[in-house]
């Protein structure tokens, strides 16, 4: 589970993660905080093994007292006929606060329905990119419809 604040941008592949494959979007990746409104920070290295990548980041400073959701879950719900469905769960005190479906037609080469918010359709993509390359055809690049915030 990622932090629903997190906009993933490229890849952390020299992370050190004890299990990269278990990461919640397939893969460490490098991004922006948006956990306060009024401003996109780079996390450091250390902050992004720990809280950015990970969700449930009580000690993360830059974490609102009062937020929606706590973490992003996401996984392959459908994959046929070149279309991808995407189920997601947005996690609030380890319970599900809001799911939905994002889909993406892999013969167009983009979504089809994608998630509002920015920053999850962000995570979506890179779970997407992620679930392409253990799969073992890379989509490097898959984007979100809207890019970053």
């Amino acid at each position: 589970m990622a932090c629903p604040y997190f906009i993933p941008t490229e890849k952390f592949a020299d992370g050190a993660w004890p299990h990269q494959a278990r990461l919640p979007l397939g893969n460490g990746w490098r991004g922006l905080c948006t956990a306060r409104s009024d401003q996109q920070i780079v996390p450091s290295d250390d902050q992004l093994r720990d809280f950015c990548n990970l969700g449930y980041a009580a000690q993360c400073r830059r974490l609102p007292a009062e937020r929606r959701f706590d973490a992003a879950r996401f996984r392959v719900a459908r994959d046929r006929d070149q279309r991808i469905e995407i189920c997601y769960v947005l996690e609030t005190a380890h319970r599900p606060g809001a799911h939905g479906v994002v889909e993406y037609d892999s013969a167009a080469g983009r979504w089809t329905a994608a998630h509002p918010d920015p920053r999850i359709q962000a995570m979506a993509a890179c779970y997407l990119e992620s679930y392409f390359e253990r799969r073992g055809g890379s989509r490097a690049g898959v984007s979100a419809p809207h890019g970053p915030a």
